[in-house]
């Protein structure tokens, strides 16, 4: 297996660098994490990277900018102002694009979810609205993955039931029209907010009124992704709810399968 490298972005606000990289280091690829600034030439030569050198990008949760103006929007604005066209080249080229939380926020921003029309739209056409309770919601969230062909789902079977927590203020996956239509013909609904046993149960199962119980889709090409639950945060077993019963029966958690799938994709 070839060595996997990703880069792990974030600007000032952003939180969940860490325990991300951890995740990658943990499927067996090696993680840096990058500051924006890094990818442009307003860095230090020995700190400047190019996106290019990476097989995967990620961007972690937090609240990046303050979540001034609204989740997403100013890292979004600033990833498309600095490296916009390296962007569109990296999914272009095939390669896997993951953002959990804030990062999906970040992704429907710059155009890259839900990308029904175009590889990185000009414009968002999607948003991520605040939750229906009108609170920040940190609970645990059970997803049911939908069988969409993705890097990041290939060890997970259509109908799997995984646990992933959810912490956010907004959250509520919005479209216009016939949107939500055209996203599931188009096989893009990869997880859904379910209960522990796999059925619709609402709030506080789905913790942000999201249509449909839309918790993640991706683009038509399946190699980016957006989730507002944290893969990255139930990595380890011990870290499921029910501590070590009922789930896996290694030192694993659910969260751990959607980085492994990832990386052994990424290295073939």
């Amino acid at each position: 297996m070839s060595e996997v490298r990703v880069a792990i972005l974030r600007i000032e606000g952003t939180n969940c660098e860490d325990e991300s990289a951890r995740a990658f280091q943990e499927a067996g690829a090696v993680p840096e994490r990058l500051h924006l600034n890094q990818l442009t030439d307003r860095s230090p030569a020995d700190l400047r990277r190019s996106l290019e050198d990476y097989d995967i990008m990620m961007i972690p949760g937090g609240f990046s900018a303050g979540d001034y103006v609204r989740a997403g929007a100013l890292f979004g604005a600033r990833l498309r102002s600095a490296i916009g066209r390296d962007l569109r080249a990296f999914v272009e080229d095939g390669r896997p694009v993951l953002g959990v939380c804030n990062g999906f926020q970040v992704l429907t921003e710059l155009g890259l979810l839900p990308a029904v029309d175009a590889i990185m739209t000009d414009h968002p056409t999607a948003v991520l609205a605040p939750n229906d309770s009108g609170r920040f919601e940190c609970r645990p969230t059970f997803l049911r993955y939908g069988g969409a062909d993705t890097p990041f789902t290939r060890e997970l079977s259509s109908g799997d039931v995984i646990y992933a927590p959810s912490a956010h203020a907004e959250g509520k996956f919005l479209m216009e029209g016939d949107a939500y239509e055209r996203l599931m013909e188009g096989g893009q609904v990869v997880f859904t907010y379910v209960t522990p046993d796999g059925s619709p149960g609402g709030f506080p199962w789905n913790p942000n009124g999201s249509p449909l119980d839309i918790a993640g889709v991706c683009n038509p090409a399946g190699n980016v992704l957006g989730m507002m639950p944290h893969p990255e945060r139930s990595v380890y077993r011990h870290l499921h709810p029910e501590g070590w019963r009922g789930v896996r029966d290694d030192m694993w958690g659910d969260g751990h399968r959607l980085f492994e799938s990832v990386v052994a994709a990424a290295s073939r």
